[in-house]
């Protein structure tokens, strides 16, 4: 605050100029007023006055009054006045002051609100604070519960300590600036000693951050002057740092909550990710829901499916010859190679059973049979790196049928499992197990085919009818050619017409015909093992005879 002067107290046409030559003229008082360098404001000059006083303010001289025996009682009136005057100013100057910080807090307080995470807010905190209290450097730096280190949130000017640095000597700074206290020092040479301040600091006014006592870290202001800091920067820096705090928490609260949310998220994302490794995603999309959280017991839908089921052959005959890691690990390398393969044809694997493996293919029979041919295709690449490993090849046999499925959540309360209830799997199952005996690597009920556009690309040889276990009704069967190597298939389709002329002849009991018709076809094709198994059926009709009723159909007992 300027000091105030008897100059301006006592300039023209002033209340108290008029009212001082007023009681002058009262008491005809014969004397003239002078500022401290002696030039005459009220009053005229007297050579010789009888009297002299000084006036003095905070032990300062600001002027004298000289004249005759009035000349005490003038000063004295002289010095009340200027008390008043100066005690006016100085309140007015306080009021201004005082208007100024609660400007200063609104617009901080308006701009904190719109701030974004703690490092905006403590940017903002610092352009603030450097606005207001003449700083070389400025810093905000945070308690990180969790590491136990601090974090230099934001910085203004040149980083004046390193921060590597200060969380090495993190018991010094706790007994100072994360003491909870706000304060100037100006002995620093115990900072610069431990390394933490740079060499040009002289001085440091600090504030904590600090919410419900509990300590958040501090805002630190350094200047390259000795003495440059005052106790008004320190009072407006408490204030701009608690102001502050409360926005930091709250910012770190809302990050936190957002973090958890995220993390809740994630862990809800993981647990659906791995669900539906067990309960496949497609089942859940076929009841109506998105996750298996929403499922619920006795939800369920029928749909119209193609079935696929494949197992190893001889798997238990395999399985002796290895320990039961090693039995883990075929199985698992195993199931790796036709998963993916199920799944890039539209299907998703309702079970892996061991050596077995049931999939399910929602939208049309074509996708079942590409998996299946794909299938054993991958299983001839699969018995190269057996065999380049001196192991035995193996084989897969896969059935497939396409009929009304059910499937649901079914079980009780506190146990619930995803299940399939349809005579469509048994069907596909016992079609499976054909393969054994007609050795066959795809076989396909005649509804099945049905299902499956025409195209060049499929290859399928009738069978004829077979009587599955359970069942009324004969079922035509067919096997698919597609999935044996390009030399055996090129075989298979030469002698194509041949076998199907042996089987019309061996379904109509015409068994001399359909005996030249198959011989031919081994002739032609002596690994073809399913032509075999005709010809030796056809033997035994011409050797050993068959009943009246005898449709040509063949009879599965077993599974």
């Amino acid at each position: 605050m300027a000091k105030q002067s008897l100059k301006n107290l006592l300039g023209k046409k002033t209340d108290v100029a008029i009212m001082l030559s007023t009681v002058m003229e009262q008491l005809n008082a014969e004397v003239f007023i002078e500022d401290e360098a002696g030039k005459i404001l009220v009053g005229n000059k007297i050579e010789t006055p009888e009297n002299e006083q000084i006036i003095y303010f905070d032990y300062e001289i600001i002027g004298s009054v000289k004249g005759d025996d009035k000349t005490g009682v003038i000063s004295n009136l002289l010095t009340l006045l200027y008390k008043k005057e100066a005690e006016k100013k100085k309140l007015g100057s306080e009021v201004l002051n005082l208007y100024q910080e609660v400007n200063l807090m609104f617009n901080f307080s308006d701009r904190l609100a719109q701030a974004m995470g703690a490092p905006e807010i403590s940017k903002i905190t610092l352009n603030e604070a450097s606005g207001v209290i003449k700083s070389d450097n400025a810093v905000i730096v945070l308690w990180e519960e969790h590491s136990k280190r601090l974090k230099v949130m934001a910085s203004a000017g040149e980083l004046f300590f390193d921060e590597e640095t200060i969380n090495r000597e993190l018991s010094l700074l706790f007994k100072l600036i994360l003491s909870g206290q706000s304060e100037i020092i100006t002995d620093i040479n115990f900072l610069k000693d431990a390394g933490i301040i740079s060499a040009q600091v002289q001085s440091i006014v600090y504030s904590a951050l600090k919410v419900n006592q509990r300590i958040m870290g501090a805002v630190i202001l350094a200047g390259n002057n000795p003495e440059q800091y005052s106790a008004n920067d320190l009072k407006l820096l408490t204030t701009l740092a608690l102001q502050s705090s409360a926005a930091i928490e709250s910012a770190l609260l809302y990050e936190k909550s957002i973090l958890e949310a995220r993390e809740r998220e994630e862990s809800m994302r993981r647990i659906h990710d791995v669900t539906k490794k067990f309960v496949p995603n497609e089942f859940i999309k076929s009841l109506g829901h998105e996750v298996i959280t929403d499922v619920k017991l006795g939800d369920h839908v029928e749909k119209i499916v193609t079935v696929l089921f494949s197992d190893i052959r001889e798997y238990t005959t395999l399985s002796e010859r290895m320990t039961p890691k090693e039995n883990f690990n075929f199985v698992c390398s195993f199931n790796e190679r036709m998963g993916p393969i199920i799944q890039n044809h539209n299907g998703f694997i309702n079970q892996y059973l061991g050596d077995a493996i049931m999939a399910i293919f929602p939208e049309n029979a074509q996708d079942a049979l590409m998996a299946a041919i794909d299938m054993q295709k991958e299983l001839q690449h699969f018995n190269e790196i057996r065999e380049s490993s001196n192991k035995s090849p193996i084989k897969i046999g896969i059935g497939m049928h396409t009929g009304p499925l059910i499937m649901g959540i079914t079980g009780d309360d506190d146990r619930m499992d995803a299940t399939t209830i349809s005579d469509t799997v048994n069907t596909a199952s016992r079609l499976e197990s054909l393969t054994k005996y007609y050795k066959a690597g795809i076989i396909l009920s005649d509804i099945t085919v049905n299902q499956i556009t025409p195209s060049e690309k499929f290859y399928t040889r009738s069978l004829g009818p077979v009587q599955l276990k359970g069942k009324q009704a004969a079922v035509n069967i067919f096997e698919c050619i597609n999935s044996y190597t390009d030399e055996e298939a090129q075989k298979k389709l030469a002698t194509l017409d041949l076998f199907h002329t042996g089987l019309q002849y061996y379904l109509t009991k015409s068994f001399d015909e359909a005996l030249s018709a198959f011989e031919t076809v081994c002739r032609k094709d002596a690994a073809d093992q399913t032509a075999r198994i005709f010809l030796s059926a056809t033997k035994k009709c011409i050797e050993n005879g068959v009943p009246e009723n005898w449709a040509g159909v063949g009879a599965m007992m077993n599974k």
